[in-house]
């Protein structure tokens, strides 16, 4: 693979970024104990944490102000273990029986470790968020939902409930919501923003950096950065930590790596999520692990209601529990129905969702139904008729959908939701990025660490490795939890001579 130097503001691109010989920097314009590359969650709190352990603390920040992609979202984090909210809402909840969830919801090729470590101290991470001066209420909020408007707390965010995770994981709520109506995530970054100030480290924004800097024995010693309109070099004492997102905004990388997500018409993240972290820690030598898969979302629901429609293919076939998260959904409608899916649905339970605008067809009959989506002749209508009736029994023998979400589909008209890839949204980000430990330092493809080099957030390939696992929540927590080792581990490492 032919690797690059990346001289000017170009942010396309897939190949690594070599990092500038240590030699070539005339002079070092500041000095810190550590530099964090992104101020976003993962960012932020391994700022908090490093500034707090006494270390000499910059977080660089390409855009005017922090936040990354965490302040656009939700604020959702997924604790569990026993918090003071779940109990407070009379959620019964144990350290082995998150484990056993997130066990399957990090995925295939998950690290143990990781998930050992999120788990055992979920209440203590959440505890830690709390003190930031992050507001919860205890309040559990019940509906099927992504976007919850209200201001409650806790809720479900993932297939906890769904049969096959619930055959080894006993079902729980524990995505936390801040007590803020609709997105609260720009309200949670907020609080860590300030939090960062408070430690006493210092954010340089407005400033875009351009490689790191390697000295001859490996260790990554700096950074090269913009700052307006000046080449400037930062040179970091105890290590460099790249923090700066994914790579879901870079379309040659999306190319290369993890195809399916070009299926993707919403991004889940902001033009920083251009894969530079990532490049430049391969440049550097850690190894990108991962990086085929990521997290496609449509949201069906809410309105919950629309669970009790069917989903089929171009061929009147089902080919997914419709009570699924809707990244396990997205994930189908991509892989399994080959990007052409319709929700079916009856007049009564039918309502706009937040994800898909349009009605492929509206009839008064199966017949008329199937002929209007040209769908094999009899398909859709053996589809339908044979779920009515195990529907009115309760029964799913298929798919096994939860009960409570059964209903035969008997009320005309009957309409056929445009899930098709093109013709609803299909939003996406990445799960892949630079292999290494829990504690942030990045490794190389034979396992050894490349000195001075730390990754959290969404540079690392952290927590979560599948998305058609996932639960919301598991982001952020990853992001600010395993960013707060690295902190820690950055401001305890030895300092340069």
């Amino acid at each position: 693979m032919t690797q690059s130097h990346e001289e000017g503001g170009r942010q396309e691109g897939s190949q690594p970024s070599l990092p500038l010989r240590a030699q070539e920097v005339a002079r070092w314009d500041r000095v810190h104990d550590v530099v964090i590359v992104g101020h976003g969650a993962a960012g932020g709190a391994a700022a908090i944490e490093a500034a707090r352990a006494g270390a000499d603390t910059l977080v660089i920040e390409r855009m005017s102000r922090g936040g990354g992609a965490a302040a656009l979202s939700t604020g959702l984090v997924y604790f569990g273990g026993g918090t003071a909210i779940q109990k407070a809402c009379g959620f019964e909840d144990s350290v082995e029986d998150m484990k056993a969830f997130v066990e399957m919801a990090a995925g295939r090729g998950a690290d143990p470790e990781r998930i050992r470590l999120y788990c055992e101290n979920s209440v203590e991470h959440f505890e830690w968020l709390r003190a930031l001066g992050i507001e919860y209420r205890e309040s559990y909020y019940a509906k099927k939902s992504t976007h919850p408007l209200t201001d409650d707390c806790l809720m479900y965010t993932g297939n906890e409930q769904t049969w096959t995770f619930a055959q080894r994981a006993r079902p729980v709520p524990r995505g936390h919501k801040p007590a803020r109506e609709g997105e609260a995530g720009g309200y949670l970054m907020e609080m860590i923003l300030q939090a960062t100030a408070e430690a006493g480290a210092y954010a340089l924004n407005d400033c875009r950096v351009r490689c790191l800097v390697q000295n001859d024995e490996g260790r990554i010693v700096g950074i090269k950065a913009l700052l307006e309109g000046k080449e400037i070099f930062v040179q970091a004492r105890r290590g460099v930590l790249l923090a700066a997102g994914g790579f879901i905004a870079n379309k040659d990388m999306l190319a290369r790596h993890a195809p399916d997500l070009l299926n993707c018409n919403h991004d889940v993240g902001t033009i920083g999520d251009d894969g530079r972290g990532i490049r430049m820690g391969m440049g550097a030598g850690a190894e990108a692990i991962n990086m085929s898969e990521g997290l496609i979302l449509s949201a069906y629901y809410p309105p919950e209601d629309h669970l009790f429609g069917i989903f089929v293919d171009a061929h009147g076939q089902r080919f997914i529990n419709e009570d699924a998260y809707i990244g396990r959904g997205g994930d189908a409608m991509i892989k399994k129905a080959d990007g052409i899916a319709y929700l079916i649905v009856d007049d009564s339970i039918y309502d706009r969702s937040q994800s898909i605008f349009k009605l492929a067809a509206v009839e008064e009959s199966f017949e008329a139904l199937e002929r209007a989506l040209q769908m094999p002749e009899g398909a859709l209508v053996h589809t339908l008729e044979a779920y009515n009736g195990f529907a009115e029994r309760g029964e799913d023998p298929t798919f096994r959908k939860q009960a409570k979400w059964l209903r035969a589909l008997d009320s005309p008209p009957y309409a056929a939701l445009d899930c098709r890839v093109g013709h609803s949204v299909f939003a996406g980000l990445t799960l892949g990025g630079l292999s290494a430990l829990a504690t942030g330092e990045a490794l190389s493809s034979d396992g050894t660490i490349v000195p001075g080099l730390y990754v959290a957030g969404r540079n690392a390939a952290g927590l979560c490795r599948e998305g058609r696992t996932y639960a919301s929540g598991l982001s952020i927590g990853d992001a600010t939890y395993f960013g707060r080792l690295a902190g820690r581990a950055m401001a305890a490492a030895d300092a340069l001579r």
